[in-house]
C-alpha cells in the first residue's frame, strides 16, 4: 500500500510537471487588433466605464507640482521628467524627451530636421519664440529644379507645387541641433552631455517598439526617378536608411527591440563637441557627401552659416484668452483666424446660437467650424512664405488674424450649405513629434521638431544613423509665389506650436499645447481650444474628444467614427465630402495646463530650490500615441 502510494504520487509529479510545461510554452498577447483575418476574440469586447468623470475620457489627467512633462511616448517622457528630478528646467526636459523620441518615432523626428519652440519664462513673464526650421541650400533654384525636370503645374498653386517630395532635393539645412544648442544656452541649466544622455544611451541598448510607432514605421522610397516620369522620385529605398531603420532588413514590429548604434555615435559626438560637430565638423562631413552622391546641392558653407532666429508670436483674443502661435513661416497663425471667426460668425451664420448651445452632437456645430477652417487656410495658403524674404508679412498677418477681418468673412460662410475650395497641390501631410513641459520655478515649454512626412526624405546620413528631413518639398516652383524656393530661405512650414493664455497673460492660468500632423496642426489647435474654451472640457477629455480633419485640396472632410455616424449624414446632406477615418489622421495632442494658487509661495528662483510652484500644473496626453504625461 505503501509502495503503492509512493507510485501515485510520483505519476502526479509527472502530471503537475507536465502542466508546468504546457504553460510555460503558452504566452500571454502580444499582438493588436488590426484588419487581419486572425484576430483574437478579445477585438470583439466591449469598452468599460469610468468611475466619474467624463464618460469619452480615457484616462485621468495628470497632476504636480515640481516637474511635469507630456510627450507621444514614455520613455521620452520619463527622460524630460528625470533631468528635472536631477536640478534641471522645463527647457533641458524639452531637449532631453525630444533626442530620445529621435530613436523611438524617426518617422516624426530627428536631428536632421526642424524646430520650432516656445518658452515662456516665469521670472519676466514672457514669451520667446524660437524658429530653428531649415533654409534650402545655395544651390536649390528654381532653375536647377527645372533641370532636373520640376515644373511647377499652372492648374495648381500652395505649397509644394512642382516640388519634389522625396530624397536629397527635399532636403534643406536641418535646423534642430542649432535649436537644442539655443535654447540650452539662452534658457537651459544644463548641457548636451547631461540631457542627451538618456537617447545615446537608448539607441546603443535598444528600446522596445511601442505600438502607434511600429504601425507608422514604413520606409519611404527615397532613389531614382520613376520611370514612366523621370520628374518624379523614387522608386527605391536608400540602403543607408534600411541599414539603419529596420532589422536585418525588415520593418521593425511592435514590441520588438531596436537599436541605432550610428545614431549614438552621433550624439556622443554632440555631447563631447557641441552643434559644431554637426554644422562644421565630422557630421556636416558626412552629410554633405552623402549629398554628393546622390546629387544634392548643400554644401559645408550652407551647414556653418545655419542660424535660426527668435522671433514675435501671433497674437489674438478668444473671449477672454490670448492665444500665442508661431508666426510665418509656420501655418500656426491659421488657427488664430479661424478662432477669430468663429467668435464673430457664429452668431450671424445661426442667429440666437453660440458653439456651446449648438454643441458637438449638431451638425450645424461642425459645419461652423470646418467653414470657418476653410476660410482661414485660404488666406494662410495665399500669404504664408518666409518673411525674411517677403516684406510687409507680419503685417498682413496682424490684419488676416483681426476681429475686424474675421467680420467680413461671415457672409461668405453659408448656414446650409458647404463651400468650395480653389484646386491646388496638397496642402502639408506630414508626421511630427510635439511636447511640453513645466518646472518647479513655474517655466513651460510648447515644443515641436519634425522630419516632415514620415521618415522626412528616406534619406540617412552613414555612419550617424539620422535622417534628411524633406521640408524643401513645401516650396513651390511657381516664380510668382512668395513661397518660391530660393537660396537660404524657409519654406511654407506646418509646424505650430501654442500657448494659451488666459487674459493677456500677466496671471492666471497659463497653457502649452499642441496637435501635429501636418496640416491638421492649425485646425487641430483651434479644435482643441474650443473644447476647453467653449465646451468645458478638461485637458485629457478634450483630446479623447472625437475630431475632424478637413483638406483643402480636394476639400475632403474625414470625421472618427462615432462623429461620422453621428453627424457625417447630415453633413454629407449639407454638401461636405465626408470620409470615415480613424486616429492616424488625427494627429496627436499634448498639453500642460498651470493653476496659480494665490495662497501658495512664489517660486524660489535660486536654481538648487526645491520648493514646488506656486499651483498647480495638470497634462493631458493624447490616446491616438504612445504617449503620457508624467509628473511629481
Amino acid at each position: 500500500m505503501k509502495k503503492h502510494h509512493r507510485i501515485g504520487l510520483f505519476a502526479l509529479g509527472l502530471v503537475a510537471s507536465g502542466l508546468a510545461l504546457s504553460a510555460a510554452s503558452a504566452q500571454l498577447a502580444t499582438s493588436t487588433c488590426n484588419s487581419g483575418a486572425a484576430n483574437p476574440p478579445a477585438c470583439k469586447a466591449f469598452h468599460g466605464d469610468r468611475a466619474d468623470g467624463w464618460p469619452i475620457q480615457g484616462r485621468s489627467e495628470v497632476m504636480g507640482r515640481n516637474g511635469i512633462v507630456a510627450t507621444s511616448q514614455p520613455l521620452a517622457a520619463q527622460a524630460g521628467l528625470e533631468i528635472m528630478r536631477k536640478g534641471g528646467n522645463a527647457v533641458d526636459a524639452a531637449v532631453a524627451a525630444a533626442a530620445v523620441l529621435n530613436l523611438i518615432e524617426p518617422m516624426n523626428v530627428g536631428m536632421g530636421g526642424d524646430l520650432f519652440a516656445i518658452i515662456y519664462t516665469a521670472k519676466d513673464r514672457k514669451l520667446h519664440v524660437l524658429n530653428a526650421s531649415g533654409k534650402a541650400p545655395s544651390g536649390a533654384t528654381i532653375a536647377f529644379l527645372n533641370s532636373k525636370g520640376y515644373r511647377v503645374d499652372p492648374a495648381n498653386w500652395g505649397p509644394g507645387s512642382g516640388m519634389v517630395q522625396r530624397g536629397i532635393l527635399a532636403a534643406t539645412v536641418p535646423g534642430s541641433v542649432w535649436g537644442w544648442s539655443e535654447v540650452l544656452e539662452k534658457y537651459g541649466t544644463r548641457t548636451f552631455k547631461e540631457v542627451l544622455e538618456p537617447a545615446a544611451t537608448y539607441a546603443s541598448q535598444g528600446v522596445p517598439l511601442t505600438e502607434r510607432a511600429a504601425f507608422d514605421w514604413h520606409l519611404p522610397n527615397a532613389l531614382g526617378p520613376v520611370a514612366s516620369d523621370p520628374s518624379r522620385c523614387c522608386t527605391a529605398l536608400d540602403p543607408d536608411s534600411v541599414r539603419a531603420w529596420y532589422i536585418n532588413g525588415k520593418q521593425p514590429v511592435a514590441g520588438q527591440i531596436f537599436r541605432n548604434p550610428d545614431l549614438a555615435k552621433a550624439f556622443r559626438l554632440l555631447q563631447a563637441q557641441g552643434r559644431d560637430a554637426f554644422y562644421k565638423g565630422d557630421i556636416a562631413k558626412a552629410i554633405v557627401a552623402k549629398e554628393k552622391a546622390l546629387g544634392g546641392t548643400m554644401t559645408m558653407q550652407d551647414l556653418a552659416d545655419y542660424k535660426g532666429e527668435w522671433v514675435e508670436p501671433v497674437l489674438s483674443s478668444y473671449k477672454g484668452f490670448t492665444l500665442a502661435e508661431l508666426p510665418p513661416p509656420s501655418q500656426g497663425f491659421a488657427a488664430n483666424e479661424m478662432l477669430s471667426i468663429l467668435a464673430a460668425c457664429t452668431a450671424k451664420v445661426y442667429p440666437g446660437q453660440t458653439l456651446a448651445s449648438l454643441g458637438p452632437t449638431d451638425a450645424r456645430y461642425w459645419h461652423m467650424a470646418v467653414e470657418a477652417k476653410k476660410l482661414a487656410y485660404r488666406d494662410l495658403i495665399a500669404v504664408n512664405a518666409d518673411p525674411n524674404f517677403t516684406p510687409g508679412l507680419k503685417d498682413k498677418v496682424k490684419m488676416l488674424t483681426s476681429a475686424k477681418h474675421a467680420q467680413t468673412l461671415c457672409d461668405k460662410i453659408d448656414p446650409a450649405r458647404a463651400s468650395s475650395t480653389a484646386p491646388g497641390q496638397a496642402d502639408g501631410a506630414g508626421d511630427t513629434i510635439v511636447l511640453t513641459t513645466a518646472d518647479r520655478w513655474g517655466n513651460m515649454v510648447s515644443w515641436v521638431n519634425s522630419n516632415f512626412s514620415g521618415f522626412g526624405s528616406g534619406v540617412t546620413v552613414p555612419g550617424y544613423g539620422f535622417l534628411l528631413h524633406n521640408r524643401g518639398g513645401l516650396f513651390s516652383l511657381d516664380a510668382k509665389s512668395p513661397n518660391a524656393i530660393a537660396p537660404h530661405k524657409r519654406p511654407f512650414n506646418t509646424l505650430a506650436a501654442a500657448f494659451l493664455m488666459q487674459g493677456n497673460g500677466t496671471a492666471g492660468q497659463l497653457m502649452a499645447f499642441q496637435l501635429m500632423g501636418g496640416d491638421m496642426q492649425s485646425q487641430g489647435h483651434a479644435q482643441m481650444v474650443v473644447n476647453m474654451v467653449d465646451l468645458g472640457a478638461n485637458l485629457q477629455a478634450s483630446t479623447d474628444m472625437a475630431r475632424f480633419r478637413h483638406v483643402q485640396v480636394g476639400n475632403e472632410l474625414f470625421l472618427e467614427s462615432q462623429l461620422y455616424n453621428s453627424v457625417g449624414p447630415k453633413l454629407r446632406a449639407m454638401g461636405h465630402k465626408v470620409s470615415l477615418a480613424n486616429g492616424a489622421v488625427m494627429g496627436g495632442f499634448q498639453a500642460i495646463l498651470f493653476t496659480p494658487d494665490a495662497r501658495e509661495a512664489k517660486p524660489n528662483p535660486s536654481p538648487t530650490s526645491q520648493q514646488p510652484v506656486n499651483g498647480m500644473y495638470r497634462a493631458g496626453s493624447d490616446h491616438r500615441k504612445d504617449g503620457q504625461a508624467t509628473a511629481w
